[in-house]
């Protein structure tokens, strides 16, 4: 037996008189105070297996997982029906539960089996339109959801009906406080959550939005660049190593050019796209959204295109490494140069748009366009106005001012 509401019990039996090949029919039961109602949840079960005092099969067998998922999903179907009667008609009767509860239970509108469709849907589409780390977010959110579900329900699923503010804010704290997640993973948690709401209005399961009066802490984008004097500490350290050259080399040509992992990996030849007045430029759909990055090749990443051509696999430009063992070198690498911070491949990215384009005068939108960002907005987050930069903008402000006034004390 299963209570989610005090006065709604819901409870699961073996019709044993009624016996075909060994199996019995498994009946259900609603009470509601002392209104009590019985149905045929169309189940069969072996009764050497059923437990009597939980209403549900033992073992770990296809067929017991099978009817207790089944179980599952008319438990959290007549708890919905319950909620929904009772938040229109402020009162329910077991038969009228009943009678709602078997047009909501064939209706497959529950929320992780809508979850699942949705993510079905993504990796049949992965390689196409969506990035398998796209895919692979949403996998691992909806782990997360069954397992919260399941400690909080003790079902395997709910009904969207059945999801509140009560819901999401609990999702929240689990999220938060048992787990520990950051507010930024936290916050893709919530979203893709949030998502399958927007489905299932769209759907007509539901009309209010249970997310209505939540919020959630965000946290304010802080880009990770490498200053200056630290990516010329990359340039002129000696290595003395080929693995760990190769991965710097990789490094620095991401921060002259912007080029995220993936994008540069995938790099060819057929990509380097010469202009009419004999410059080089990089033209690239990115991996992540399909945006065109047009992007002019300086000097520097000019020279490691030369370096590498001959160095690596098939019509790729440049032999690179996993993105995990970069990122080990790159510890390495950092050491050696005497750089404290942590370095990451992705860093290079964001220098780029800190470092080399906008602390030097590159208007934002000629960055947002070389990144291949959707929106302005998300190249704001790089534009970081480093010391160094309002220090050299005053001197320069210095020099107009003093050749332009003087002042007569």
């Amino acid at each position: 037996m299963n209570t989610l509401n005090a006065s709604l019990k819901v409870s699961f039996y073996l019709k044993k008189k009624t016996v075909r090949n060994g199996m019995c029919p498994v009946m259900g039961r609603i009470t509601i105070g002392k209104d009590m109602v019985q149905f045929s949840c169309k189940l069969d079960a072996d009764p050497s297996l059923w437990d009597t005092r939980a209403g549900r099969m033992n073992g770990k067998s296809h067929h017991a997982q099978k009817v207790n998922r089944e179980i599952d999903k008319i438990n959290v179907a007549v708890n919905a029906a319950y909620r929904e009667i009772i938040s229109s008609k402020g009162k329910a009767t077991a038969n009228e539960v009943k009678n709602a509860f078997q047009g909501i239970s064939s209706s497959q509108e529950t929320l992780l089996s809508i979850f699942r469709e949705h993510n079905d849907e993504y990796k049949r589409r992965t390689g196409v339109n969506i990035a398998l780390s796209t895919w692979q977010n949403y996998d691992n959110a909806i782990g997360h959801l069954e397992r919260f579900i399941n400690k909080k329900y003790r079902v395997s699923d709910i009904h969207f009906k059945q999801l509140d503010y009560s819901f999401i804010d609990s999702y929240d704290y689990y999220l938060r406080i048992d787990l520990k997640m950051k507010p930024g993973t936290l916050i893709h948690k919530i979203s893709s959550l949030r998502k399958m709401v927007v489905i299932a209005i769209g759907r007509g399961i539901i009309s209010r939005d249970p997310f209505a009066g939540y919020s959630s802490e965000r946290p304010k984008p802080v880009p990770k660049y490498v200053p200056t004097e630290e990516v010329e500490k990359l340039l002129n350290t000696p290595l003395n190593s080929y693995a760990l050259e190769v991965t710097r080399d990789m490094f620095i040509f991401s921060t002259y050019t912007g080029l995220a992992y993936i994008d540069l990996l995938n790099l060819t030849d057929r990509q380097i796209v010469k202009a009419d007045d004999g410059s080089q430029w990089i033209h690239v759909n990115r991996h992540k959204n399909g945006n065109i990055s047009k992007i002019p090749l300086l000097d520097t990443p000019l020279q490691l295109i030369e370096k590498y051509r001959e160095t690596s696999s098939g019509d790729r430009i440049f032999p690179m490494k996993s993105n995990v063992l970069m990122n080990m070198q790159l510890k390495t690498i950092a050491k050696r140069c005497g750089i404290e911070r942590r370095l990451t491949f992705h860093m290079s990215r964001h220098t780029f748009a800190t470092e080399t384009c906008l602390s030097q005068g590159v208007p934002i939108e000629t960055v947002s366009r070389m990144m291949g960002h959707k929106k302005l907005s998300t190249t704001q987050i790089y534009a970081k106005v480093t010391e160094r930069k309002v220090k050299e903008d005053m001197d320069n402000l210095s020099e107009i001012i003093n050749e332009k006034y003087v002042y007569l004390s």
